[in-house]
């Protein structure tokens, strides 16, 4: 992979977060247009202010919503009704927050179970992401979990949260599920991504998209506007 990753590529993998339950409607509203004047390729709200992202239509702007966040301990069958609604409230994707405690156990019939649960609420051409909160997970718990996702029929993995106090984007974490799911699946790193830098070694890790709040703006302004390599 070449080294140099331009703004225009960046910001289009990247999900600009506000999913802080006290954010009000004027807030996400002002996000979504922050997300616009950026030109990042995705915005991402909690599910009760979708109805606040209708500045989205039209620009291209695809609009991520969460369900069983941030715990993972909605029943299955809330999670599935949570993205029904997200979906018909506007979502284009799904962010679904596994059972923790399955994916610590690595039990991986569980977390089939509820990820399909899941899937069928909302078929494709939804796209459906996994989070399964790897710093609370060791390796092998990583790799089951994203098998896991695999199988249930997921787009993307993503490592997090952002809302624990464990390790959210690692490179390292990044790296075991893109051994596990290779080029079928695609790759979230989230939480805590605050810098360029980073960003560009998640990348070169195996990540496809990027999760980022705040910082969304400091790391494009980072970015080179042009590849080097061309």
């Amino acid at each position: 992979m070449n080294d140099t990753i331009t703004r225009d590529r960046l910001a289009a993998m990247i999900d600009y977060t506000l999913d802080a339950p006290w954010a009000s409607v004027a807030e996400v509203r002002e996000h979504v247009a922050k997300a616009l004047e950026l030109g990042v390729g995705h915005v991402c709200v909690t599910p009760s202010m979708l109805h606040a992202t209708s500045a989205a239509d039209g620009y291209g702007l695809r609009v991520v919503s969460v369900c069983g966040f941030p715990s993972g301990k909605h029943h299955q069958l809330i999670k599935a009704a949570e993205a029904r609604l997200a979906v018909e409230s506007g979502a284009d994707e799904v962010d679904v927050v596994i059972d923790l405690a399955a994916a610590r156990a690595g039990d991986t019939n569980r977390m089939i179970g509820e990820i399909v649960a899941v899937r069928e609420a909302v078929p494709a051409p939804v796209t459906l992401k996994v989070i399964i909160e790897t710093g609370l997970l060791d390796d092998a718990a990583i790799r089951t979990a994203a098998r896991a996702a695999r199988t249930a029929g997921a787009n993307y993995v993503r490592t997090s949260t952002g809302w624990f106090d464990c390790p959210g984007a690692t490179p390292e974490a990044v790296r075991i599920i893109a051994d596990e799911v290779g080029r079928e699946l695609g790759i979230e790193a989230a939480g805590g991504i605050t810098a360029f830098d980073q960003a560009r070694e998640l990348i070169a890790a195996g990540a496809t998209r990027l999760s980022v709040g705040d910082g969304v703006s400091a790391i494009l302004d980072a970015a080179p506007t042009t590849d080097s390599g061309e």
